[in-house]
């Protein structure tokens, strides 16, 4: 009988994507197995194009039981979890088959985010969801991540405003919390250091600052902001010349793309874990020595979160305001 694995990942955009190179993995040195995948309902969309997953289980909030009795009905023969938390317990504890969780590094992050004590190892997050399947005999390939757009949308280089479509460098505007985003201001410097007409993309919550980047940016500027889903907006990456984004799940979705990553960092730090993954080469050294991350490396206060928060907790906000943009281009 072949091996039926389920894979439990509920949040984010980001980590959803960085869980990809273990499908992969999976799926490829294990061709006969069975491979699921358990998200919130919200999520499913970043997965339905997928072709290393049989199938997808969708979480809707307050129904956690029927999800584990429709887990339990499967018979699996072993859990990733990719997620390690309270509900993942719950599930792994239900199922009662062999599992692995992955080691989220709390502590380490506690460290450094109080004590400026750097215990983190040089591991990226994909090569620690990649030890949850170790004992499968699966390993890392080097090949990334994977992001796949369904047909249905893409988005037709045609539409866009004439001047963009002879090539354009797209800005991800947006981010969970406010520390991890540029303000309004830095990001038209950024937008007018570009030798190319930039496509801002951003969800709903982003037209506001997109309109200031609009009305007060000299190089041209087409915004995107709220006018497209998740997808269609992944296809508007993927058509970029390059692109600048924030520690945000785009900015993986656009380096799952095989894009010209520069990541932009505030409160957050790439040792974490969570830098663009491009194989197992490019490390977090040679992306700094490449220009393809932008920070404020010598600030004392930072990291001052492992996620953010909704303002600068010391009120000057030096870890995006100060950081050099000379070399945008």
């Amino acid at each position: 009988m072949p091996l039926k694995i389920l894979v439990l990942r509920f949040s984010s955009i980001g980590d959803i994507v960085l869980t990809t190179p273990v499908l992969r993995c999976i799926k490829e040195q294990l061709p006969d197995c069975e491979l699921h995948y358990a998200t919130k309902k919200a999520y499913v969309s970043l997965l339905s194009a997928n072709p290393y997953i049989d199938k997808i289980h969708a979480f809707e909030e307050k129904k956690l039981p029927a999800l584990m009795d429709a887990l339990d009905a499967e018979k699996f023969d072993f859990i990733a979890d990719l997620h390690h938390n309270l509900r993942t317990f719950l599930i792994t504890s239900h199922l009662g088959i062999p599992n692995r969780k992955f080691n989220k590094l709390n502590w380490q992050k506690w460290l450094m985010v109080k004590w400026k004590i750097n215990k983190l190892p040089q591991q990226h997050i994909v090569d620690r969801y990649l030890k949850t399947v170790e004992p499968l005999g699966v390993k890392n390939d080097g090949k990334g991540l994977d992001h796949f757009i369904p047909a249905d949308a893409h988005v037709a280089i045609s539409s866009l405003p004439q001047e963009f479509q002879s090539g354009y460098i797209a800005l991800v505007i947006g981010a969970m919390h406010a520390t991890k985003k540029m303000p309004p201001v830095k990001l038209v410097e950024l937008v007018d250091r570009c030798s190319l007409p930039v496509v801002l993309i951003g969800g709903p919550d982003d037209v506001a600052a997109a309109d200031i980047i609009v009305q007060q940016a000299t190089n041209k500027v087409f915004s995107a902001c709220g006018k497209y889903p998740l997808q269609q907006s992944a296809s508007l990456l993927q058509q970029s010349i390059k692109v600048y984004a924030h520690d945000t799940g785009m900015m993986h979705i656009a380096a799952a793309l095989k894009k010209d990553v520069i990541s932009i960092w505030g409160n957050t730090i790439p040792e974490f874990g969570m830098y663009p993954y491009i194989g197992t080469a490019y490390t977090i050294a040679q992306q700094r020595a490449d220009g393809k991350i932008l920070e404020v490396a010598t600030l004392s206060c930072r990291p001052c979160s492992k996620l953010g928060y909704q303002s600068c907790p010391k009120g000057h906000f030096r870890c995006m305001l100060d950081i050099d943009l000379s070399g945008v281009k």
